[in-house]
């Protein structure tokens, strides 16, 4: 490929990522459903813009799901393990050991030999992690019980790759060709082979424990940052090199690699440092993957195909759902779990790919595999609103996977809702002034963390109005909003206000536009979460800089005074930007103006309680 070609190329992936994410984002579809229909209009099959080369093209795309996967692992501390043990082992073995199972047996039935059936049934027991982990993430979702299981079951998949690939070659009666070039145990026997492929596992691991971080130490103490994404680069691509060389899956060894360095010090920065990264390259991923879909051979067997593709939903939906229900999830979970699990995964292209060179698939059953896979990923973002839209309000007043504590307090006289950083300083507070208050949170890991440190609070919804008297609405005196979720917050003020009207509402703002929507909805008491500090901060710079504290004082409360008569005149016009602007710029000449003419006119007292603490000096 010619660099002109090559840049052509890659101005069409990322034009079509900026021109889709935004359409499907606004349509509600998400940005993975918006990319694959990009995929598949300037693939091809439909435009022919791009994907001429065939199957290099996922080859080339699966770089994004290499640094997705490396991230994912560097959040998998072994103490984050041991939590999800159950799941992870139960929930997920058991899904892939049956999903397999069944799947196997119904590719058997309509004519693949048993070989081919079961290396079927295990390349289509994966479900897509890329797809799964973002679609939730971008719904809130994935820190619910739904969720956490979905990570567990795919985290399970992810690592059971290592054992099927290790077991293919010795399924297969010949030799394993790689698609995209030799490897260095494609002439070994079947026994070898295997043992070349846990000794490259055993190799990451290994140097990921007693090199990386010495590596990184000595970067680091450079303090050149661009060094440090050079060498987390060269780190994800020398592994996946290392992995592709035994004929193993790239974004396999780098989830490894991610696994043993989640207990380093450089976690968090290698986070920071390769986030940007894994959102464009997974974008062109799934470009890549609506641009592989075979149109002619859809149109050569549209019924076949549509019947095997619906098919292997089906399954995978009873498998997931029967297993969600017997592992104690409710209903609304578990329809939730089986929905967002219901497609193929990234790694099943490896695995064909991977069965057609060990000639355990022919090319027609390779390329049907292909296509059931592709369409079912491109249908998954739209099986997840189908059960969010249509399922879960079928299942409104079943509750969640866990019922609501039951409450038994009298005499309340605060109601915190949400007992994060934020609502726990608030209650700290009040409980060493002597104040009863009642705590409520909807984050049941957040819950049983908080009782083992003494906190007494309560598992349940507070947009509940129930759940609100019950908690003592009805003789309280305020309730105070302060948990992370910006829509639920609204709603709980709308409950309150419906229903509690007497009660006082103290509400958590996130920003500007989401203390104008809080003013809007009738709280007068509203708290931007990190103004009063920054504000505290500004006060002490004035200090340092040598303004008297006695001025900087005043000056600091003449400003919180002068916002937040300018941000409850600024509400009204919370949707009108041109208008915001114009009150923002108005307000800003005003405080000027004010400050500078206090700061020109005070006269400030030989009071020393207002003189800055002498560094030099022990206070008195």
């Amino acid at each position: 490929m010619n660099p002109q070609d090559l840049l052509l190329g890659a101005f069409i992936y990322l034009a079509a990522a900026v021109i889709a994410a935004p359409i499907a984002t606004r349509l509600g579809l998400g940005s993975v459903l918006g990319y694959l229909v990009a995929g598949m209009i300037v693939g091809p099959s439909v435009l022919g813009l791009i994907g001429r080369e065939g199957a290099d093209v996922m080859h080339f795309a699966e770089f994004g799901v290499v640094v997705m996967l490396f991230l994912v692992g560097l959040e998998l501390q072994p103490s984050k393990l041991w939590e999800l043990r159950r799941p992870i082992i139960g929930l997920g073995g058991l899904q892939v050991v049956i999903t397999a199972a069944v799947i196997g047996g119904g590719a058997f039935l309509i004519g693949f030999d048993w070989k081919a059936a079961l290396a079927t049934g295990l390349i289509l027991a994966m479900s897509s992690t890329a797809i799964v982990l973002q679609s939730l993430n971008e719904r809130g979702l994935l820190k619910t019980t739904a969720g956490q299981s979905c990570f567990s079951v795919l985290l399970f998949q992810d690592i059971a790759v290592i054992p099927i690939l290790a077991f293919l070659p010795l399924l297969a009666a010949t030799q394993a060709h790689d698609a995209h070039g030799a490897t260095l145990i494609g002439d070994l026997p079947g026994w070898a082979q295997t043992v070349a492929v846990l000794g490259a596992v055993a190799i990451i691991v290994l140097a990921g424990r007693f090199l990386t971080r010495p590596l990184f130490r000595l970067v680091a103490e450079t303090g050149i940052r661009e060094v440090f994404v050079g060498l987390a680069l060269v780190m994800v691509v020398g592994i996946a090199l290392l992995m592709q060389l035994v004929g193993l899956s790239a974004a396999l060894g780098t989830f490894l690699a991610g696994v043993v360095l989640a207990e380093s010090e450089y976690r968090h920065e290698l986070e920071m440092d390769l986030e940007p990264f894994k959102g464009l390259l997974l974008a062109v991923f799934f470009i890549a993957v609506g641009a592989g879909i075979n149109f002619g051979l859809l149109l050569s067997q549209p019924l076949l195909i549509l019947g095997l593709v619906l098919g292997f939903i089906a399954v995978k939906l009873a498998v997931l759902f029967i297993l969600a229900r017997l592992f104690g999830m409710c209903t609304p979970d578990a329809s939730r779990f089986a929905f967002s699990l219901a497609q193929g995964g990234e790694f099943a292209f490896v695995l064909i790919s991977f069965a057609a060179g060990l000639a355990l698939l022919d090319a027609e059953q390779a390329g049907l595999l292909v296509a059931v896979v592709a369409l079912s990923m491109a249908a998954a973002p739209l099986l997840m609103i189908f059960d969010s839209k249509v399922v879960q309000p079928r299942f409104d007043g079943e509750g969640t996977s866990r019922a609501d504590d039951r409450i038994e307090e009298s005499g309340t006289r605060v109601i915190i809702a949400g007992h994060g950083r934020y609502g726990m300083t608030v209650g700290r507070l009040l409980s060493a002034s002597g104040i009863r208050a009642v705590v409520l949170d909807h984050d049941a890991e957040q819950i049983d963390a908080l009782r083992k440190f003494g906190y007494k609070v309560y598992y349940g919804d507070a947009s509940r109005p129930d759940l609100l008297e019950a908690a003592g609405a009805g003789e309280a005196q305020a309730l105070v909003i302060a948990i992370d979720d910006k829509e639920k917050a609204l709603e709980i003020v709308e409950t309150a206000r419906r229903h509690f009207p007497k009660l006082r509402i103290l509400a958590r703002a996130f920003d500007r536009v989401h203390a104008y929507r809080l003013f809007n909805a009738g709280v007068e008491d509203v708290y931007r979460e990190v103004f009063a500090s920054s504000v505290d901060m500004g006060e002490q710079l004035l200090v340092r800089l040598g303004v008297h504290p006695f001025e900087a004082h005043r000056a600091a409360n003449r400003f919180k005074s002068h916002d937040e008569k300018l941000i409850r005149r600024a509400a009204r016009h919370v949707d009108d930007t041109q208008r915001l602007i114009d009150l923002a710029r108005q307000g800003s000449e005003e405080i000027e103006r004010v400050l500078a003419t206090d700061m020109g006119g005070v006269h400030v007292s030989p009071d020393h309680g207002w003189e800055a603490p002498d560094a030099t000096r022990g206070e008195s």
